[in-house]
C-alpha cells in the first residue's frame, strides 16, 4: 500500500483544492515543502501532459515515492491558445496575477464576445515507485471577461467568465469551483485510476531515493 502521495507543487492555494477533491482517498497528500523537497525541475515539454510527467518523474526519482504533478493553464482562442503552457511564466513568474490579468484584459480590449472564448486546461500525471505512469486530463470552458472580479480563486480565475453561471470562476464557492474546474475533473479521473492501483496492492517496488542534498533547488509550479 502507498503510505502517502507527494504532490509536486509548492502552491498552497492549489494544495487546498487538491486535498478537498482527494479527501476520500484516505492517503496523506503532501506538498513538496511538506515532504522537505526543493527540486530544480526544467519543464521543457511541449504540452501540459509532458510537463506534468516531467515533474512527477523527477520527484519520484528523487524520493522513490508515488508522486502526482499537474500542469495547468489558460488557453485563449483570440491569442491562438496563449498563454497556454506558459501561463505561470507569462510576464515572468514573479509578476503578480493582478498585473497578468490586467495585461490579458488589455490584449482583448474591444474584442467581441464571440471571439473571447477560452478554457482552463489541466493535465495530471502520477508516477508510481515501480515506474508506471498514469495521466488524466480536464478542461473548463468559458470566456475572458471584461474586468477582474471575485476573490475566491487564484491565478487567472478573476478574468475567466462562465456565461452559464453569470460570474467568474473566482466568484464561485470552493465547492462549486471544484465541481466544475479543469483541475477537479482531472483529479477525479486520476482518483479512479489510483483506486484501481490500490485495489491491486500497488506500490510495487519502492525505489531508493537519490541524494536529496545534491538536488536542491526550486520546482517550477504552474
Amino acid at each position: 500500500m502507498l503510505e502517502r502521495i507527494i504532490f509536486a507543487t509548492g502552491n498552497e492555494d492549489k494544495m487546498r483544492e487538491i486535498r478537498m477533491i482527494l479527501a476520500d482517498m484516505d492517503i496523506p497528500i503532501v506538498s513538496l515543502k511538506e515532504a522537505g523537497i526543493a527540486a530544480d525541475i526544467v519543464e521543457n515539454g511541449t504540452s501540459f501532459e509532458e510537463n506534468a510527467l516531467i515533474k512527477a518523474k523527477a520527484v519520484m526519482e528523487l524520493t522513490g515515492e508515488a508522486v502526482l504533478a499537474d500542469d495547468s493553464g489558460l488557453a485563449i482562442d483570440y491569442l491562438d491558445g496563449a498563454p497556454g503552457i506558459y501561463s505561470a511564466r507569462f510576464m515572468d513568474e514573479d509578476t503578480s496575477y493582478d498585473v497578468k490579468n490586467a495585461a490579458l484584459l488589455a490584449k482583448l480590449e474591444g474584442v467581441p464576445e464571440e471571439q473571447r472564448g477560452a478554457r482552463f486546461v489541466c493535465a495530471i500525471a502520477c508516477m508510481l515507485p515501480d515506474g508506471r505512469s498514469l495521466t488524466s486530463y480536464g478542461t473548463m470552458e468559458g470566456r475572458i471577461g471584461h474586468e477582474i472580479r471575485g476573490g475566491n480563486g487564484f491565478g487567472y480565475d478573476p478574468i475567466f467568465f462562465l456565461p452559464e453561471y453569470g460570474c467568474t470562476s473566482a466568484e464561485l464557492s470552493p465547492e462549486e469551483k471544484n465541481a466544475l474546474s479543469h483541475r477537479g475533473k482531472a483529479l477525479r479521473g486520476m482518483r479512479e485510476k489510483l483506486r484501481a492501483v490500490l485495489d491491486e496492492g500497488g506500490d510495487a517496488g519502492k525505489q531508493e531515493p537519490e541524494n536529496l542534498q545534491e538536488n536542491q533547488g526550486r520546482a517550477e509550479d504552474e
